[in-house]
């Protein structure tokens, strides 16, 4: 689970989207393809963080799964429900992604807890997570950009909170997320962004 969304000030590197708007995928998409469109025949990895034992924290690797199933050829995804990663592999798995790709452009995506407010909302933004923080773990800061889903609210018995999630509410956000990412890769391709490199669909090792 990443650090509290508060941490973060929403700027024009930095957006947020609710899932009750009707247009929520295509403000997601918009922002995604708004930060790859920078990108210069660098491999795209994303990397979905969390763990399938917590509803809360199962967001990563449910977006993975979807990505997985949607057979998306242009971007590398590590972290699913059958091969999650977390706090116990994830720095393995960031070696691994920076020994196999050369200067990767890794998309970092997390669960995070956040204001009653903000919950049900997906933030996007540049600069990397640091996954743990809003429970208290130090493991390594990771990620170009950032997606993360604030599936309940912050600031007491983080643990039992994420137990607690409404697993409806994460299941929404990791069908618009992994959609988005989709969406995304396809307007991309006709932006003929993956060029000269070839990119193929993974899973951790």
């Amino acid at each position: 689970m990443n650090i509290k969304p508060s941490f973060f000030s929403l700027n024009q590197h930095s957006a947020r989207v609710f899932l009750e708007h009707e247009d929520a995928t295509d403000q997601l998409t918009g922002k995604i393809v708004e930060f790859l469109s920078k990108v210069h025949e660098q491999p795209i990895v994303v990397l979905c963080i969390g763990t399938d034992r917590s509803t809360g924290d199962s967001l990563g690797p449910l977006v993975g799964s979807k990505l997985l199933e949607k057979k998306i050829e242009n971007f590398h995804v590590f972290g699913t429900l059958k091969n999650p990663v977390h706090a116990v592999n994830l720095e393995e798995n960031i070696n691994h992604i920076l020994k196999t790709f050369q200067t990767p452009f890794i998309i970092a995506v997390d669960a995070c807890l956040g204001r009653l407010k903000n919950v049900g909302s997906i933030q996007i933004g540049s600069g990397p997570i640091k996954p743990g923080a809003g429970v208290h773990k130090e493991l390594p800061e990771v990620g170009d950009i950032h997606i993360t889903g604030i599936v309940n609210v912050s600031g007491f018995m983080e643990f039992f909170v994420l137990q607690n999630t409404r697993l409806h509410l994460v299941m929404r956000m990791a069908d618009v997320i992994a959609e988005s990412i989709r969406n995304a890769s396809i307007v991309l391709e006709k932006k003929d962004i993956f060029r000269q490199t070839k990119i193929f669909n993974t899973n951790s090792f």
